[in-house]
């Protein structure tokens, strides 16, 4: 099974960031529902909510997507701090962010399993815990390099998929099939995670947790022998 899995890594990697794709769904559910209207992976809709936020409409946090994009930029500079000397695939040190990413969720869920309704402090620490991981994640998925799946956000891929569909009459070569894949399980993610809500705040951050080893696991199976990655 390893053996298959290194003759096809575009195929495998595909799989897996479509898998963090589902898990940042999740995360995202956690952050905005059960964190104060917060994104932890989606920083685009963290950046909207802050302006508006900063205009003092409904009420909408600040410090809490501050934290979550300055977290977010640190956990995406440290990933391309870490591969920066790395050709573009999936490395050894791909396998200790992901591993860390994950390490990072269970921490994060610790203090929601101690107390489900904690002190303000303690939920911006989440807050910042899940943008750090979401950042890392992000980072070295940018490097792994698969087309339209970023994992923490689907609006360039929504782009691509309407300009290349056959209604903009540039069909041709449209690999219309991971765009799809990538929308539909970012939203399939989120509504897990409102479900897993209705358990516990942890819960969801505990199911993207095993998702993000489980992961790192797989791709490090899947990596090329490293005689193959010496060559």
């Amino acid at each position: 099974m390893i053996t298959r899995m290194r003759r096809n890594p575009a195929g495998l990697h595909l799989a897996l960031m479509l898998a963090l794709t589902f898990s940042t769904g999740v995360i995202d559910a956690v952050g905005y529902l059960g964190l104060d209207r917060v994104f932890t992976g989606n920083m685009t809709g963290n950046v909207v909510i802050l302006g508006m936020a900063l205009t003092g409409a409904n009420d909408l946090p600040i410090v809490g997507p501050i934290i979550a994009l300055v977290l977010f930029m640190t956990g995406a500079a440290v990933s391309g701090r870490t591969l920066r000397h790395e050709s573009a695939g999936w490395h050894n040190r791909s396998t200790a962010l992901f591993s860390v990413v994950g390490l990072v969720l269970v921490a994060a869920a610790v203090p929601m399993l101690i107390d489900s309704d904690p002190a303000e402090p303690i939920k911006l620490s989440v807050t910042g815990a899940l943008g750090l991981a979401m950042g890392l994640q992000a980072g070295a998925a940018r490097h792994i390099g698969v087309k339209d799946v970023t994992t923490v956000v689907v609006t360039s891929t929504i782009v691509g998929l309407a300009y290349d569909s056959v209604f903009a009459g540039r069909s041709k070569g449209h690999p219309w099939p991971r765009r799809v894949l990538a929308i539909a399980l970012i939203g399939v993610g989120a509504a897990v995670g409102a479900l897993l809500l209705q358990v516990s705040i942890s819960a969801g951050i505990l199911v993207a947790a095993g998702i993000t080893l489980l992961v790192a696991l797989v791709g490090h199976l899947g990596r090329p022998a490293p005689a193959a990655a010496a060559e």
